[in-house]
């Protein structure tokens, strides 16, 4: 294994950026469209939720097949698929075509997501292995930040095809240099394992630990992501307070996460410290912002949460990683995403639940849950290593 994995790792972090430029541009977009490409709310709902559907129940199957045969086929094979589902985006038309082209882009985007986790996790020395997460995310990171400016840039150049015609053209040239440039890792000799097996390791804390983490950090960038602007609104803040708080969250996520997984690799920043740290950052964030509302706390709050999240995900890969056989590390990657996936679905969920009984800020102290109950489980005395 080569000393310096940049060279292998630099176009892991351009599929990263493609999966996350991918799914808000086009969310962004269409949102913004949906009306004149004949679709309702309701369509647009469900149109969105198409994207996310895909993920959940594709990653841990397209993990698995990164076990058997390998992470770089998945992930050429999964961006060659996501440009030519956005080149057919190009000529679609209607909430039904577009649509078919969501689901192709999900698909996709199942397939090379997860199993770029897995290479990051093969390929990185284990000395530097938090640094590289802390990259790989803080590029996806970027990319949810870029999407939707890419959307507007896009819009203004044209129509909704311009969009798609760029994810395209970014999936392609992703493709060619993971083709390029990426090192075939083989995949190690499988060994035999019964359904007890999986159940025991899919249950083990340092599963479910590093796991919960990561739900738990994605249901909070995504519910706040939505609610933060109907917060401000709320208040009566100009629309400028709350859309610089929603950037200053995307953008100390992703400058926090190579500083966080250098800390981690020098042994400045245990897990457990990270853990608790991120956590708790993430709950002052949200209970500053829900009690005591204003642009000052908003701003603030988002920091914190942005700070949180930003040390969680580059050690929980981190974590997950350490205690993973190379010949599972796609499953477990895979089955991490998944976890992700549904903590992003479950946070807006319970704010839409209690909103009403409670209002938005009662709402966003619920939500607090999540990550102080993750906290409160990662800072528990650890069990030996599963074999996950």
């Amino acid at each position: 294994m080569p000393l310096d994995a940049r060279p292998h790792l630099a176009p892991l972090f351009a599929a990263g950026f493609v999966t996350a430029a991918g799914s808000t541009g086009v969310a962004a977009t269409v949102g913004a469209e949906h009306e004149s490409l004949g679709m309702s709310l309701s369509t647009l709902g469900i149109f969105l939720a198409l994207y996310d559907l895909a993920e959940i129940v594709l990653k841990p199957v397209f993990g698995a097949l990164t076990d058997r045969i390998g992470a770089k086929p998945v992930i050429v094979g999964g961006l060659v698929v996501f440009a030519l589902a956005s080149v057919a985006g190009v000529w679609a038309h209607g909430a039904w075509a577009l649509s078919a082209v969501r689901v192709g882009q999900g698909v996709a985007a199942s397939a090379f997501s997860p199993a770029s986790s897995a290479a990051v996790g093969l390929l990185a020395p284990a000395g530097v292995r938090g640094t590289y997460f802390g990259r790989y995310g803080s590029w996806k990171g970027i990319g949810y930040a870029a999407g939707p400016l890419i959307g507007a840039l896009a819009l203004g150049a044209g129509t909704v095809g311009v969009l798609f015609a760029v994810l395209g053209i970014l999936a392609l040239a992703a493709a060619l240099w993971v083709a390029a440039s990426v090192v075939s890792v083989r995949p190690a000799p499988k060994q035999r394992a019964t359904v007890a097996d999986l159940a025991r390791a899919v249950t083990a804390r340092e599963f479910l630990i590093p796991v919960g983490i990561l739900a738990a950090s994605t249901a909070v960038l995504g519910t706040l992501t939505g609610n933060i602007p109907a917060l401000g609104h709320g208040i009566g803040l100009p629309v400028v307070v709350p859309a610089v708080a929603v950037t200053l969250l995307a953008v100390v996520s992703s400058l926090v996460q190579p500083r966080a997984g250098r800390l981690h690799d020098t042994g400045r920043l245990s897990t457990r410290a990270a853990f608790t740290f991120a956590m708790t950052a993430i709950v002052v964030g949200i209970v500053v912002m829900a009690l005591l509302p204003s642009a000052a706390t908003i701003l603030i709050g988002a920091v914190l949460a942005g700070a949180g999240i930003g040390v969680a995900t580059p050690i929980g890969f981190s974590a997950l990683a350490s205690v993973t056989p190379p010949e599972r590390l796609g499953r477990t990657m895979g089955t991490a995403e998944l976890g992700r996936e549904a903590g992003e679905a479950a946070g807006p969920l319970i704010v839409s639940a209690v909103v009403p009984a409670l209002a938005l800020p009662g709402a966003l102290l619920t939500l607090a849950v999540l990550p102080l109950a993750a906290g409160a489980a990662g800072v528990a005395r650890r069990a030996p290593a599963s074999n996950v």
